[in-house]
Order: C-alpha cells, then sequence, then structure tokens
C-alpha cells in the first residue's frame, strides 16, 4: 500500500513572502505539516519559478510571478518530496529563471517533474519505487506562456496524443500511473466538457488518478471506471491582497491510497485569509465544504447539465472576452465597447472569418505562426 499527497498551487508572495525571508516556516505551513509526515510521498505545485539575481521577466500576457529560494527550505521543511512544474507561470523569467529554478531544487534534493530545459525533458515521466510499488507521475499543462520546445526551457505541454504515449510507456513499466494537469477556467468551479473529455481518455488509456489545478478556486470530483478524477484542488498557499473571504482562499488536499482499488480521502483547508498561512476548515466550514463538493460533483456527473453551466458561465463573462476582439486601443473606449455602448464592428461576415480560422486547424497554424513570427521579429 502507498500513501500519495497532491497539493495545489504554491506561490509564496504578499505576507507568505515576508514570513519566509523571517524564516517563520511553522506560521505558515505548520498545521499541515503532521499531515505530510503522515504519507510515503507528496507532490506540491511550485507556480513559479525560484529567481533570486536579477532576471529579465518574460513578455507574456499576465503577471510574472517568481519567489526566492527561501521558497523550497519552506517546501522542504513540511517535507514534500517532488513539485510539478508544467503550469502557466515556470517560464516567467525565461531559459534563466527555469535554469536557476532546477538547479535549486537538484541542489535541495527534491524530485520534479513536467518542466525542464527543452521539451524532451519537460515531458519526461517520474518514476519512484516506493513501499515495493513503482509509481509513475506525468505532468502537463495548457498552452499559455509557459510551454517548452525542443530547443529551449519550459512545462510540458497539454497534448493528449504525446499524454496517450507516455500512458502507455508508464503503464507498461509502473504499478500505478498518477496524471496531474494545471488548466482549467480561472474561478470556475467546474470542469469544462473538453477538459473531462480528455481526463476521462487518460484513464481510459491507463491512468489510475487525475488531478488537476490551476483555477484559483477547488471544483468536484468523480469515480470513473473505479479511477478518481479531481477537477480542481484550489490555491494551496497563494496569498492575494485583493482576495479574502472568496473561493480563491480555499482549498483541500487530497490523499490517494494505492491498494488493490484506489482510495482517497479529501483535507479541505483555508488559506491565507485573515492570516498568511494554511489551516484545516473547522467542522462548522467543513460541512459547508463537502455540500458544496456534493452539488458539484452532481453536476459533473450529468454531462447535459455540465454543458449547460458551461456554457452560462460562459456567457456571463463574454463581455471580459469582448474587450479582445475590440477594434478599439484605448482602454476606455474597449470597456465601453463591451458594454455595448459603442459599436464593435464585427459584422457577421467578420465573425465567419474569425470562427473559420479558429475551428480549422491548418488555419490555425497559420494564425499561431504568424503571431510568433512577429514577436520574434520585434
Amino acid at each position: 500500500m502507498v500513501n500519495l499527497l497532491i497539493a495545489g498551487d504554491f506561490c509564496p508572495n504578499d505576507r507568505v513572502a515576508r514570513l519566509i525571508e523571517q524564516e517563520e516556516y511553522s506560521d505558515i505551513l505548520g498545521e499541515i505539516k503532521p499531515i505530510i509526515a503522515q504519507m510515503d510521498y507528496s507532490l506540491i505545485n511550485l507556480e513559479c519559478p525560484i529567481v533570486e539575481c536579477p532576471i529579465k521577466p518574460k513578455e507574456k500576457q499576465g503577471p510574472n510571478l517568481k519567489a526566492s529560494q527561501l521558497a523550497v527550505k519552506l517546501i522542504k521543511y513540511v517535507n514534500f518530496k517532488c513539485v510539478t512544474l508544467a503550469n502557466n507561470h515556470f517560464l516567467d523569467y525565461g531559459d534563466e529563471g527555469v535554469s536557476h529554478t532546477l538547479n535549486i531544487l537538484r541542489y535541495e534534493h527534491l524530485d520534479f517533474v513536467g518542466g525542464g530545459e527543452d521539451l524532451s525533458r519537460a515531458s519526461g515521466i517520474l518514476y519512484k519505487d516506493i513501499n515495493g510499488k513503482k509509481i509513475a507521475f506525468i505532468n502537463c499543462c495548457e498552452h499559455e506562456f509557459s510551454i517548452a520546445t525542443e530547443h529551449s526551457a519550459g512545462a510540458n505541454p497539454l497534448n493528449p496524443i504525446q499524454q496517450y504515449y507516455a500512458i502507455v510507456e508508464a503503464k507498461n513499466k509502473a504499478d500505478y500511473v498518477i496524471i496531474v494537469v494545471h488548466g482549467g477556467h480561472e474561478y470556475f468551479q467546474l470542469p469544462s466538457p473538453r477538459m473531462q473529455e480528455i481526463y476521462r481518455f487518460f484513464v481510459d488509456i491507463g491512468a489510475d488518478a487525475v488531478i488537476n489545478h490551476h483555477q484559483h478556486c477547488y471544483s468536484g470530483y468523480e469515480v470513473y471506471k473505479e479511477k478518481p478524477i479531481f477537477y480542481g484542488l484550489g490555491n494551496f498557499c497563494f496569498d492575494k491582497n485583493t482576495q479574502r473571504n472568496s473561493i480563491w482562499n480555499e482549498g483541500y488536499l487530497v490523499k490517494l491510497v494505492l491498494d488493490n482499488k484506489i482510495h482517497f480521502e479529501l483535507y479541505p483547508y483555508i488559506q491565507c485569509n485573515d492570516t498568511p498561512n494554511v489551516v484545516l476548515m473547522k467542522k462548522d466550514r467543513v460541512d459547508d465544504f463537502y455540500s458544496s463538493i456534493k452539488c458539484l460533483n452532481e453536476i459533473i456527473a450529468d454531462s447535459c447539465r455540465l454543458k449547460l453551466e458551461h456554457q452560462h458561465w460562459m456567457k456571463e463573462r463574454e463581455g471580459n472576452l469582448k474587450l479582445v476582439l475590440s477594434p478599439y486601443s484605448n482602454r476606455w473606449f474597449r470597456i465601453m465597447a463591451s458594454r455595448g455602448l459603442l459599436p464593435m464592428f464585427l459584422s457577421k461576415k467578420r465573425k465567419l472569418s474569425l470562427l473559420n480560422f479558429i475551428y480549422c486547424e491548418s488555419h490555425r497554424d497559420r494564425i499561431v505562426y504568424l503571431l510568433n513570427e512577429g514577436e520574434r521579429n520585434e
């Protein structure tokens, strides 16, 4: 029997960063440490590179996150054994940031998976012999600005074809195959139908469990063909001064018991809310948590209802997406256009043209090449 623990996104910034600099590790994760100590092996998602020296941040959409080497000391303090690196911030400080992070992890004797100096190494499978069983770990993430290539560093991309070959290989070599994915809609507590289809496919071809994080909120789970799929763990330790008493501040750890049949247990917690730490939920909050999980699981189990919930969520937020398609460069004009106060100049013909470039794989190849070429020439 093997006891595994998987945690979500760890990004030690704001108040947590200040405590780390003072090496007040027990104040941050002291309450969680005894749980991790009971496990045979534990993993955490390192949601940012380790950057000590001045390194130019990568030009990208969204914030550039980083942490100091002391953050790795905190990871070791609570006895995590492995960090997953396939996420949308791993390449925030370019190849140099990746190299620095990997060197520190190696120096600290921490296992890692999902990131590397190039695609070949980023997509490598991590094998661990634990209690007489061989466990294979595969880690990948959705495509943003962090993806490794044949000749550059970064994260292992979500690519069901490549994951198929990896899972088949791992199944032939290991007793259990665990998939950890970083993806999903931020602040949406359900998987998209696309996610469910892919994660179930991973089980179909041999995965024994699939665990997802990224959305900054927890989601539900399902047991598909006797294999658990967790669609969102939530933030593990990710302080943000604009987020208090929200779904940002709640999450859960997953304990997997690998035996003849896979069992699991959840550890719900509150993170970086009133205080910059991670604490287990009290009894009254736990009851509310499991009630919420039950509702989410019921939706996940009903594909038609899941599709409707996903469409409803997207419909409510279509104004934000309209900003991307807006012809205006001025911020205020773009906001006014997204609210219908200014014309978008998106004719039916123009919409069909855009859809064609998005739907058709060959056309999409051309658009991606053009945008990447423009970035290289700037």
